[in-house]
């Protein structure tokens, strides 16, 4: 309308943009917003796109270096504050020591498929004492030891999520996981939300955890063959309790990495990739900073990229 006055986006303060663009996918965050305008660079760069760090989907089959990077950018972008962090597939105890040393604020916690040990969280647990929400799928290098340090150390952990793969019970690749759900009994008293299906566990561990969590709302025990829960049991020493299980309704808990089997290699999230390359542009306004050397990873994106084309891709710098 003639003299209405006309708000410019560029010129929103970077804490707004930052607010606005945490909607964004990280595609979005990491190859297009920077490239529109100095303002919005510098907004993307800033912590407050970077309170929710989600590279879940992203890091599943990456390379240890590669994710090493990714992480290692982001969270120095959040000013080492992230209240949520989704993680899949960490490769080591080396990656997880950073997340620790480097994300204390940590609310929730996110890491399928990683293969962290439980020195490793018995040592650094109690750096992530905020932690409320904790999911562990998939991760079978740990054990009762990692439990206990994080029921110890995670004061505030109401939801726990510590589902196994069907398949590693069908070759018996584990044995009884009661010593688990003793080590869950006894130092997560404030759980309300416990997922734990395809656990090698009997009934009687599921009577400890009955036992000590008497805040439990929700129990996942689908897929766990040796639990035997009578109902009558169940509306009298646990009302309002919903259990879920063992009786397996639907194939929810499908191989996790088989979900992400479409974003095959011809897909566009999938087929991001870092480049060795250091961003050889100039910012005026000081947002590639010198001492920040991650910041100046250039990253490529590109589609239908095969082997015998490797030079046909977009480039974002």
């Amino acid at each position: 309308m003639d003299g209405s006055e006309i708000r410019r986006w560029d010129e929103l303060i970077p804490d707004a943009l930052g607010l606005i663009f945490s909607n964004l996918s990280l595609k979005d965050k990491l190859t297009l917003i920077p490239t529109i305008c100095k303002s919005w660079r510098k907004a993307v760069m800033g912590p407050y796109c970077w309170q929710e760090i989600d590279i879940e989907e992203w890091s599943c089959r990456r390379q240890p270096e590669e994710l090493d990077r990714m992480l290692q950018m982001l969270i120095t972008r959040s000013s080492g504050s992230p209240r949520k962090l989704c993680v899949s597939d960490l490769p080591n105890d080396t990656i997880f020591s950073y997340v620790a040393d480097h994300a204390s604020s940590l609310q929730t916690l996110q890491l399928p498929g990683s293969k962290i040990s439980d020195s490793i969280v018995e040592h650094l647990a109690g750096k992530m004492a905020t932690i409320t929400l904790l999911d562990l799928t998939y991760c079978g290098k740990i054990g009762a030891r990692a439990l206990e340090a994080f029921g110890k150390n995670c004061k505030f952990l109401v939801t726990l999520r510590r589902n196994m793969h069907p398949s590693d019970v069908d070759v018996g690749n584990r044995g009884c996981q009661d010593n688990e759900a003793h080590a869950i009994a006894t130092t997560m008293p404030k759980l309300k939300h416990l997922e734990i299906a395809y656990m090698v566990i009997t009934t009687e561990g599921i009577l400890d955890i009955l036992s000590g969590c008497r805040e439990l709302e929700s129990l996942d025990v689908r897929g766990c063959w040796d639990v035997k829960l009578d109902d009558k049991f169940l509306d009298e020493k646990c009302s309002g309790l919903k259990v879920l299980g063992p009786s397996v309704m639907d194939n929810y808990y499908r191989n996790y990495y088989d979900d992400l089997s479409d974003y095959s290699d011809s897909s566009g999230y999938s087929a991001w990739m870092f480049s060795t390359h250091l961003y050889d542009g100039e910012s005026s306004d000081g947002v590639w900073d010198d001492e920040q050397r991650l910041e100046e990873l250039e990253l490529r994106f590109y589609e239908g990229f095969d082997e015998e084309d490797d030079d046909d891709f977009g480039e974002f710098e």
